[in-house]
């Protein structure tokens, strides 16, 4: 007799059957059970349908940067969070055009871009030449501060690391730390890379007792970015609210106020410089007021002037679709800019007083 024979199931007692047939049973209906609560708990993700949208994104960015997820061994957070990479020639934005803030773009470029671009050439052992691995930008909303980081990462050639609070947060329990982990070895990765954390201060703000783990604890690590050609970039209009061991960790610290004068002459002069204007209408008259008007105020307010004449026209051919069609294929003569087109007009903005002295 062979040693399986004795196995074959007519062999088998009815008590023996009985325990095999349990046993099948109680394996099948863990193996569903697993399977079940695993699909509950996916569904049941409050972040899951913006997971989703991340990882498609992902793929389109992955796709145009002609990268493949193998090739950088990309983990799944890692995966998630290349959506919001950009790359320096897809920035629409340099230099030249960011009116008014010319002091503080010469100090960027000597301590912040020519260290991340020529790390050989700013080498020391005590590392004193390289640039601040934390930079954060300050002030009143509508005053430049997103669109000097977009210039920062087009002039330097650094992948553009865009993260929004929301991409970091999770309501389970050791997400947002993955995520926040995946979000530096991912630059790592990328390098030299910026991380821009618009609106810094709404996850990493001063610690109390019932903050949940997003909070300014968790990128302790992530910004001691040793050697690598890493820069994180914060922005925030209530630096006050932000840890004071993550600001201790973002050593340069630069405040973009409300444009003064001679600023809202170079961005005023930026805005209209194709514009056509009336005889006599001077910049230097409007930039005088325009005392309390941020970058964004402004550039509203140029918006809203060059409108009128096009309102005008379209008024004037009776509001009808097709004149905006016969507008659009040939070329029609508006009229100039008057200064009566000019909103003026503008509450004092107390943003300045409150915001500005919080970090000195």
């Amino acid at each position: 007799m062979s040693f399986f024979s004795q196995w074959k199931p007519s062999n088998f007692s009815p008590n023996t059957k009985k325990a095999i047939s349990d046993l099948t049973l109680l394996a099948i209906s863990q193996i569903f059970l697993f399977y079940g609560v695993k699909y509950i708990l996916a569904r049941a993700d409050p972040s899951r349908q913006s997971k989703d949208q991340m990882l498609k994104k992902s793929k389109k960015v992955m796709q145009k940067l002609g990268l493949d997820r193998s090739m950088l061994q990309l983990d799944d957070h890692e995966a998630m969070l290349i959506g919001e990479v950009v790359q320096p020639d897809e920035i629409d934005v340099g230099f030249e055009d960011v009116g008014g803030l010319d002091p503080i773009i010469s100090d960027l470029k000597e301590s912040v871009i020519f260290p991340l671009c020529y790390p050989s050439t700013f080498k020391s052992s005590a590392g004193l030449f390289s640039s601040p691995k934390g930079v954060l930008l300050y002030g009143p909303p509508g005053c430049g501060k997103t669109m000097l980081a977009k210039t920062l990462a087009k002039e330097s050639g650094a992948m553009f690391i865009n993260i929004k609070p929301s991409d970091l947060s999770s309501k389970w329990f050791g997400e947002s730390s993955k995520l926040v982990a995946a979000l530096f070895s991912l630059a790592r990765k990328l390098e030299p890379s910026i991380i821009f954390i618009d609106e810094i201060d709404s996850f990493m703000r001063e610690r109390s007792k019932t903050d949940h783990e997003v909070s300014g604890m968790i990128l302790w690590d992530g910004l001691a970015t040793g050697s690598s050609r890493i820069l994180v970039l914060g922005a925030t209009n209530r630096p006050v609210d932000i840890d004071q061991a993550i600001l201790r960790r973002m050593p340069k610290r630069i405040p973009i106020g409300l444009p003064n004068l001679q600023q809202r002459i170079k961005i005023l002069n930026l805005l209209l410089k194709d514009i056509k204007l009336e005889d006599g209408l001077s910049i230097d008259f409007l930039a005088k007021q325009t005392s309390n008007f941020s970058g964004s105020d402004l550039k509203e307010f140029c918006r809203a002037a060059v409108m009128a004449p096009i309102k005008e026209y379209m008024r004037s051919r009776g509001g009808d679709k097709s004149a905006m069609i016969e507008a659009s294929e040939t070329e029609v003569e508006l009229r100039p800019i008057k200064l009566e087109d000019f909103e003026i007009e503008k509450p004092v903005n107390r943003s300045e007083e409150v915001i500005m002295p919080a970090l000195d």
